[in-house]
């Protein structure tokens, strides 16, 4: 088996501490088992990419001595293929439709904090029957089990 591990900064700012930290430990695992680290691009989110980002990102890790294997990866480049593999998941029922605002998602973050409880989706598009919204654009999330 090759352990194949992955550093996947996204474009919208600059190396950190904590992003440093992260490619450390890919770098450092995956050479300690004479396995693979892929530089992948999180560069889906068009609105905040930042192409000046990306080159420091890269200038960093060269500054750092930590080189990977194989060619940088966009994931932006690969948004067809990620499009087709949506398009099957929902298809299969194995993914759905999620209609909800950024302000209902940001309600229930509120609702969650103030009782002190973890913040995530609660899921009310998972199994709905409802007429979708007009105007919203769905996001595609992924039915794993509850």
């Amino acid at each position: 088996m090759t352990i194949v591990t992955r550093f996947p900064p996204s474009p919208t700012g600059f190396m950190h501490i904590g992003t440093a930290r992260t490619a450390l430990f890919n770098w450092l695992y995956a050479r300690r088992h004479s396995g693979k680290m892929l530089f992948r691009i999180e560069d889906t989110d068009r609105a905040r990419h930042n192409e000046e980002a990306v080159v420091a990102l890269i200038n960093a890790m060269k500054w750092l001595e930590m080189d990977w294997d194989g060619e940088i990866v966009s994931q932006f480049s690969m948004r067809e293929r990620h499009a087709e593999v949506a398009r099957e998941l929902l298809a299969a029922g194995k993914a759905y439709y999620c209609y909800c605002t950024p302000e209902e998602l940001e309600e229930m973050r509120e609702k969650a904090r103030a009782e002190g409880k973890p913040t995530f989706y609660d899921r009310r598009w998972r199994d709905s029957t409802a007429t979708p919204p007009v105007g919203i654009d769905p996001v595609i999330r992924i039915k794993s089990p509850p």
